[in-house]
């Protein structure tokens, strides 16, 4: 199942998201990251997506705008999860549209259509509340982490 030992895309799939999220950043201030895990030994998915999270560094970048797209496959579980800066401006319900667009692809098995729909309205989304500005810099990698 497993393109590679560690890896649950191959190469062209995790280039494929690569570029959704740099696609997504180009219009927006916000810092999109994914994040495989391959296990954890409970079902509360978000609350070691929050610990990704952090682990990751990604409550650094400048306007705390970091979001955190986390997936285990073998649970065939996930969560979305945005820093303080996103939820000082939004809805509770802000994410549902993401999450929903996730879990209909995922239940067909398309995971990378999935991401890819779902980093792009992410990046409509933040658009509203963190424009693009000239000035912006990369602040987290683009790559996919794995653990």
């Amino acid at each position: 199942m497993f393109a590679k030992k560690h890896h649950f895309f191959s190469h062209q799939e995790e280039e494929q998201i690569i570029l959704a999220i740099r696609h997504a950043e180009r219009r927006t201030s916000g810092e999109i990251r994914v994040h495989v895990q391959h296990f954890i030994d409970h079902n509360d998915v978000l609350a070691e997506a929050i610990k990704t999270f952090y682990r990751l560094g990604m409550d650094k970048t400048e306007h705390r705008n970091g979001v955190i797209f986390f997936i285990v496959p073998e649970k065939k579980m996930f969560a979305v999860y945005g820093d303080e800066g996103i939820h000082e401006k939004v809805s509770d319900g802000f994410w549902n549209d993401v999450k929903d667009i996730l879990a209909q692809n995922f239940k067909k098995g398309l995971f990378v259509d999935g991401l890819v729909k779902g980093i792009e309205l992410t990046g409509e989304k933040l658009l509203a509340f963190f424009p693009y500005n000239s000035n912006d810099k990369n602040e987290l990698p683009d790559e996919i982490s794995y653990d």
